[in-house]
């Protein structure tokens, strides 16, 4: 019976944590707890194992290196630049004058409120990083607003939902550092390789809005026009949004030359500073060269697109590490704040006391997560996990559906940070075995975790926004109307489409690998390659020989030391 216990350690170790995580004690309790009874018993049953167990006290002694090796991680403390940039955000109003801003340029669209949710979620959800901010500041400001106007609560929750959530793959995203860093791969390769698949996720969320707005219009109406406050002047936005393109082509043709790839940033950027400052101009100066509409959009649009070129677009450059790029943006974030006078000792407490928590709750995860792994490694686990996945039938596509399907139902017991410290360390040499893409495969780890923000009934980020949104009736601030309030079903009930859409997105992103692999950069065809050894004129005798070193003549004296 010991024999046979002492055998299958593995799989009983991964169970026992399981039962642990049922039973509901804390993560990185469970998972410390868990390695430490297990090295005992493999220290106890190791000559019963057949060689399959290695573990030995002495290498209990190895702990506080590994421990060490965590705590000075470089590449993890932009987690807590990250954290404390997306809380000091939430307070600093920019959220609020997007939403405003976007929604009137929306506005006379059916569904142009929902449209300007999924675009300031996209727009601010990855310098944000944070779920809970994302969809408590916008539950806050535009779940009222879509009430007021008639929005069928379902839709209006599982948009507001849903676009909190992109925060989750849109760079700069803290899973994707978890991911990379569990994976010993660049955090740069993986915030490139989520460009894409993170837009097509945000323009599918656009494309189920526009089909409810055909199938059900009422759903969705437009704002009527008395609540368009800024008016009309699409046209002027689409002439200066012209004019900086043009400006962007001539700045990158003459940068090309000296900067060459990285000429069309700069030249958007040239672009982008050039149109805000006309725009502040013309608004200081009232000279009308601008509708209203088209100053606003700009000036708002601005500041969250220099926070992101700050931290990604210095990242892509190569000017800064992940790292250094998220210390930027906190600093960026900080001044943001206070240029709009609302950055207070209160509010910084509050921030660095939630970065605090935030980030002591992940170390405390990867602490016990090293302990667990030290002893599942010590009785071979790693190698029993990858042989249970490599043995899939279906090759790479076998492995990846099962594993996809694997994650999205545990999903459903473990925050991201969890999955990302417990199942992917287990999953990756398994995928590296396959021959499968780290990064891609991480990108496709990162889609399929946003589902756990938004699976009934455990998602957070439907507890997010039911603790903001009315659970009554209520009185309308504007208009005084008497409204209904929004119920724990409806809220549900409309986030079920947006995780059909996502499910959706990993099969896309499984079957479209090139979505991803475009970070390797363009490859090269080494037949076209051709060598030429250029060819030696052979030298003439006597020519190129070395000249004979003088010596002592015959018959003169040596003379010694």
């Amino acid at each position: 019976m010991l024999e046979l216990i002492a055998v299958n350690m593995a799989p009983i170790m991964f169970a026992s944590l399981i039962v642990f995580l049922l039973l509901g004690y804390p993560v990185a309790f469970s998972l410390a707890a868990n390695g430490l009874m297990f090295f005992a018993i493999g220290v106890w049953l190791a000559p019963l194992s057949e060689h399959t167990i290695t573990l030995d006290w002495p290498l209990l002694f190895t702990m506080p290196a590994r421990l060490w090796g965590v705590m000075s991680n470089e590449t993890l403390l932009a987690i807590p630049f990250f954290t404390f940039m997306g809380f000091i955000l939430e307070k600093s109003g920019m959220a609020e004058d997007l939403l405003d801003t976007i929604g009137q340029l929306f506005g006379p669209v059916r569904g142009g409120l929902a449209y300007a949710v999924i675009f300031v979620g996209a727009l601010l959800g990855g310098p944000a990083g944070v779920v809970a901010a994302t969809v408590i500041s916008m539950g806050l400001i535009s779940l009222p607003i879509m009430l007021r106007y008639g929005y069928d609560r379902r839709i209006a929750s599982g948009v507001i939902a849903a676009s909190g959530t992109l925060a989750q793959i849109i760079p700069p995203s803290l899973v994707l550092i978890v991911l990379a860093d569990q994976m010993g791969k660049s955090v740069g390769d993986m915030y490139l390789g989520s460009l894409v698949p993170s837009l097509v996720l945000t323009g599918l969320y656009m494309v189920y809005v526009l089909i409810m707005t055909i199938i059900r219009p009422s759903s969705m109406p437009a704002l009527p026009p008395e609540a368009r406050t800024l008016g009309s002047g699409v046209p002027s936005l689409i002439v200066a949004l012209a004019v900086s393109c043009v400006v962007a082509y001539a700045a990158h043709l003459w940068l090309y030359d000296r900067l060459g790839a990285d000429a069309d940033v700069y030249g958007a950027l040239i672009a982008s500073v050039i149109i805000y400052i006309v725009a502040i101009t013309d608004r200081r100066l009232k000279t009308g060269v601008m509708s209203r509409l088209a100053q606003e959009v700009i000036i708002v649009m601005m500041p969250p697109m220099a926070l992101i070129f700050l931290v990604l677009g210095t990242i892509f450059l190569g000017i800064a590490t992940p790292t250094e790029g998220a210390a930027m943006g906190a600093a960026s974030a900080l001044f943001l704040t206070a240029m709009k006078g609302r950055l207070t000792w209160s509010l910084m407490y509050q921030a660095v006391l939630a970065t605090t928590k935030l980030t002591s709750f992940v170390m405390f995860i990867l602490l016990g997560a090293r302990v667990f792994s030290l002893s599942f490694y010590g009785v071979n686990g790693h190698l029993w996990v990858e042989h249970l996945l490599t043995s899939l039938p279906g090759g790479q596509l076998g492995f990846l559906i099962v594993v996809s399907i694997l994650v999205f139902f545990l999903a459903f017991f473990l925050d991201f940070f969890e999955l990302a410290f417990i199942i992917v360390p287990l999953l990756a040499p398994a995928a590296t075995a396959l021959g499968i893409d780290l990064i891609w495969f991480g990108v496709i780890l990162g889609v399929n975790m946003q589902t756990s923000f938004m699976h009934p009934p455990f998602g957070f980020a439907l507890f997010y926004l039911r603790s903001v949104a009315p659970r009554g009736p209520y009185t309308d601030k504007i208009t005084g109307a008497r409204l209904a309030g929004v119920t724990t079903g409806q809220i549900y009930w409309g986030a079920v489409p947006f995780v059909v859409i996502q499910v959706l997105m990993v099969g896309i992103t499984i079957a479209f690998p090139s979505m991803v692999m475009h970070y390797k950069g363009a490859e090269v065809d080494l037949s076209t390659i051709e060598i030429k050894v250029p060819t030696l004129t052979p030298l003439a005798p006597g020519v190129g020989t070395a000249p004979a070193l003088p010596g002592p003549k015959l018959g003169a004296p040596v003379v010694t030391p």
